[in-house]
């Protein structure tokens, strides 16, 4: 199934068109014509089964026959990662977190972060490539960046956890996850979060865990979390 995307369609839109360039190529380039069947998202758990009505490069218009609502995961999990030195691999992080399964991405900028300032206008089209990619029917929220501080201090329900590389008393992050649950992961960059970071965090019941036995790049070991989340709750 080849996914496309359009946030503004509910149940109850009955016909709507893509815009220039997203038609251009549906017709185009995949060469479809009227009567042709297209499966759309909303990104809020809908998968639409439309027809083509109007086979315009310009203006493709589709009429929707079927819609599902599908239910939220049995899961939420939300990975706040430090941004990393090269741009790059944050995105590639952004990209695979989406295709296994994240509900929500917040840059956190840390004592030890070698980027203090982070455009999201990119991610927000690498995620949405990966939604269609992966055919995923929810899309991840991405939050804009805030310093740590400020971000361990908002209310979370659920598991909360703080992955550091310091020579400490932690546990497996894999042996303490809960299935079904909301789940909160903290990141840090490069450099790792600093002592007083990681206590700041256990002082508000975030659990300092390990992934692994390596010591892993920023953009791994957010992946190294997002898959033991969705493996804990197949």
């Amino acid at each position: 199934m080849q996914l496309f995307y359009n946030s503004d369609i509910s149940e109850n839109t009955d016909s709507f068109f893509f815009d220039k360039e997203e038609s251009k190529h549906i017709i185009k380039v995949l060469r479809k014509k009227d009567g042709d069947l297209l499966y759309v998202t909303n990104g809020k758990g809908c998968l639409f089964t439309t027809q083509i009505i109007l086979a315009s490069d310009a203006k493709c218009t589709v009429e929707i026959i079927k819609t599902e609502q599908n239910e939220l995961p049995k899961y939420q999990l939300h990975l706040a990662v430090a941004p990393t030195k090269m741009n790059d691999r944050y995105e590639w992080f952004l990209e695979k977190a989406t295709e296994i399964g994240v509900s929500e991405i917040t840059p956190i900028i840390c004592e030890h972060s070698e980027r203090k300032i982070v455009k999201t206008d990119r991610y927000d089209k690498i995620i949405l490539s990966a939604l269609k990619q992966s055919n995923q029917l929810f899309l991840p929220k991405l939050n804009e960046p805030i310093a740590f501080s400020e971000f361990i201090k908002k209310e979370f329900n659920g598991q909360k956890f703080i992955a550091h590389c310091e020579e400490t008393d932690k546990k497996s992050l894999k042996d303490l996850l809960l299935p079904a649950q909301n789940i909160l992961v903290l990141i840090g960059p490069e450099g790792d979060f600093s002592t007083k970071e990681i206590m700041e965090a256990i002082q508000l019941n975030f659990i300092p865990v390990a992934l692994g036995n390596t010591r892993l790049r920023t953009e791994t070991a957010a992946i190294v979390a997002c898959h033991s989340v969705a493996f804990i709750n197949e």
